[in-house]
């Protein structure tokens, strides 16, 4: 069997999110609305098995067969038939569950493979004699010989996503180097060219020469538009001495459907935001233009407290290597009204707040820009992962002069983070209480403040193609140096471009820090409805749950490559480093033996010393943090968040042995089942399934009832079509 840190257990959670009651109070229009937005974001979802891995649209193609032609149950009645325990046959319902949650073979939060806990001999015998194989022998037998190896392999460089050497990626064929994905950046930076809805293709002459093709998804290939202004882009350009040609096309027959469904959803829109947002988005996944989808986030922006809110497109780059291109994801919810009321009070104690933080106005926004912040209960949530909450649009620009949108993702908290206190590890007996009781009120005031206040605030100083500076650089004072401004963000430069592979990771590590330091003030715990002592155990606990994520975040490490997986948890992981250099017995975390006799350990928190010696601590990592992200700085801001994400085995934590032990003792994340609505006549309905691995898999069954074949092909099609671009460095 394989390593424990590639499989998904049996006893995995699975927790069915709960929307019946927010759906029911939607109007029909509403409810056509969401439908017609659900079925976009579901087939756009799917073009994240072709970001992910080059298995991950055929391993998904044969399970959609495999399901579609007998359930859970049904195939459960063969493969017992076939020689496989209980046990085996709930093992390969999990990773089916894992395949389809994650979108890919690959987990979203952490970007580790994991591969099916039973024998590869069995699992052929079933998929082999499965109804599916009986009905269409060739295309099942033929999807297994292209994937059943990679399905359970665990070659080194294949157990995570990565660039070159260093894992497995599909954003950059096999071939490319760091060195290419910087050139490359140079080369779109140089163009004023997004890389969010790219992919780079490399290929070598026969003279060595590079050359390489930035691909853009988009529904029209190489057709010209005269309305369009993608068309001069699409040419070839010579770069730095080498040769680059920019295509579009990425997912077409994906992104057709997606297309297709939003123009349905147009038709029931609720207002001229919502029209002219979709118009926007159509007209950027058809042209592959960025720029039309900042417009359509811009009437976004605008649509303020819409009684369904969603989100569509190529948004987070965590799982890109380089840290610039944008996994494709949609979410549909509709507002939860009574915790929405809390966070509209915190909006509008924003501006109050803003200067609560440790760093001069000069480095704040001009003006803050006034939120929307909701509390959403999920409908649709497409792509790798299911976030805890959302600060959006990410593009820079728009953020610093039009404004951004917030939502708590209100259902996914109430079940993701529940915690059993059997499965509660690293904590003191007495501390294990009084966490379960406020965690989830203490993750609601971090997420709240990460959101609002941690991605809201900070200002980047900017020179625009016209020499114009966004700051007064006679004035402003850098106060870690105190001289004037050295450096800033030129043209066509943004915080994803200019800091890269930490970009992500940093930004969260503010975000989070932000959170940990406003949820000391009286105000905020009152807005929340927090007073006294159960106030005080608020802060407490919120403060120990980052100690403790700190600690959980060795799970996402790699000694091998000294590289972290998941920029959360690396985030995580540097707040506690820099709450452990705080000293004065602040935090512990000290190495034990548990009851079972096997390595455990404990993290301590002293909570009399948060605001006296915690506090102080994280005001300056903070000023640090924002000075050197204000300036562009990225050798200091990369030395400063290196320096603190580095593990080690240096005493007294001896963080490289402690993964042994976070490792030992891991609980897997939680698997999501998600509804689905379906149009009986004029009406929608939502369709609610159990929360189990059966469950899951129904949901995606059920999911595309009427062009399921159609899709495998699209799928298998385009996988095939860049098949040979993916063998690695030689």
């Amino acid at each position: 069997m394989a390593d424990t840190q590639y499989i998904l257990p049996n006893d995995i959670g699975v927790s069915s999110l709960d929307c019946r009651e927010a759906f029911r109070l939607l109007s029909s229009t509403e409810r056509l609305y969401a439908h017609y937005l659900s079925r976009a974001a579901w087939y756009g979802g799917l073009a994240v098995l072709l970001q992910t891995s080059p298995e991950a649209p055929y391993i998904y193609a044969l399970l959609s067969r495999l399901f579609r032609a007998q359930d859970p149950d049904q195939l459960r009645q063969h493969a017992l038939a076939e020689g496989l325990t209980e046990e085996e046959y709930q093992a390969f319902l999990v990773y089916a569950a894992g395949v389809y949650s994650n979108m890919g073979n690959y987990k979203s939060f952490g970007d580790t493979k994991f591969v099916p806990n039973l024998p590869k001999e069995k699992l052929e015998r079933v998929i082999l004699g499965s109804e599916a194989a009986q009905q269409h022998p060739e295309e099942v037998r033929g999807l297994w010989q292209i994937c059943g190896e990679l399905m359970f392999s665990l070659e080194s460089r294949l157990r995570h996503l990565g660039l070159g050497k260093e894992g497995i990626t599909t954003y950059f064929s096999g071939n490319c180097t760091m060195e290419d994905a910087k050139l490359a950046q140079d080369f779109l930076d140089s163009q004023n060219l997004s890389a969010y809805n790219t992919r780079l293709f490399k290929e070598v002459g026969q003279d060595g020469k590079p050359s390489y093709e930035v691909r853009l998804a988009s529904v029209l290939g190489t057709e010209p538009n005269l309305d369009s202004e993608m068309n001069s882009k699409l040419k070839s350009y010579e770069f730095q001495g080498s040769h680059f040609r920019v295509t579009r096309g990425d997912y077409a027959p994906i992104l057709q459907k997606v297309v297709e469904q939003l123009e349905k959803a147009k038709a029931y829109a609720a207002n001229s935001h919502q029209e002219q947002m979709l118009a926007q988005y159509i007209e950027s996944f058809t042209q592959g233009s960025i720029e039309a989808h900042k417009k359509g986030s811009r009437f976004w922006i605008q649509d303020k407290g819409p009684i369904v809110e969603s989100y569509i497109g190529f948004i987070e780059s965590y799982r890109d290597p380089f840290g610039s291109r944008g996994e494709f994801e949609g979410f549909v919810a509709m507002v939860n009204k009574a915790m929405s009321a809390k966070f509209e009070w915190l909006v509008a104690s924003a501006e109050q707040l803003l200067k609560e933080l440790p760093w001069p106005p000069a480095f704040e926004k001009d003006k803050f820009l006034t939120p929307d912040f909701t509390s959403l209960d999920v409908l649709t949530f497409a792509g790798s992962g299911i976030p805890a909450g959302i600060n959006i649009p990410n593009y820079d620009d728009l953020r610093q002069t039009e404004g951004f949108k917030n939502v708590s993702l209100g259902n996914v908290l109430a079940v993701a983070y529940a915690t059993q206190r059997e499965k509660l590890t690293f904590l003191e007996e007495e501390d294990k209480d009084l966490y379960i009781r406020w965690k989830g009120p203490s993750f609601d005031v971090q997420v709240g403040l990460h959101e609002l206040l941690g991605h809201g605030s900070g200002k980047l100083f900017m020179q625009d193609e016209k020499g114009a500076f966004n700051f007064d650089q006679e004035t402003v004072i850098n106060p870690e140096t105190g001289e004037q401004i050295q450096s800033w963000y030129r043209s066509g430069e943004t915080w994803d471009s200019k800091f890269s592979t930490i970009a992500s990771s940093y930004e969260e590590c503010r975000a989070e820090s932000v959170g940990l330091y406003l949820c000391l003030h009286p105000r905020v715990l009152e807005i929340f409805g927090f007073e006294g002592a159960d106030a005080e155990d608020v802060v407490y606990v919120n403060w120990l749950n980052m100690v403790r994520a700190g600690l959980l975040a060795l799970e996402f490490y790699t000694p091998e490559a000294s590289s972290w997986r998941q920029a959360h948890m690396q985030a995580r992981f540097v707040i506690l480093r820099v709450l452990l250099e705080a000293g004065e017995g602040l935090v512990t975390v000290t190495p034990t033996t548990g009851s079972d006799g096997r390595p455990d350990a404990r993290v301590r928190l002293d909570r009399d010393k948060i605001r006296t010696v915690g506090k102080p601590a994280l005001e300056r990592f903070l000023r640090r943090l924002q000075v050197l992200k204000s300036t562009g700085d990225v050798a200091g801001g990369r030395a400063l968040y290196e320096g603190y994400a580095a593990v080690t085995d240096a005493p007294p934590e001896c963080f490289l042995s402690l993964r042994d032990t976070v490792l030992l003792r891991k609980e897997a994340r939680k698997l999501i089942v998600q509804p689905n609505t379906r149009l009986e006549g004029s009406e929608v309905q939502l369709l609610e399934y159990e929360a189990s691995a059966a469950g899951l898999i129904r949901s995606f069954s059920e999911r595309f009832l009427e062009d399921g074949p159609e899709l495998e092909k699209i799928l298998t099609q385009l996988a095939t079509a860049d098949a040979q671009c993916w063998k690695g460095p030689q």
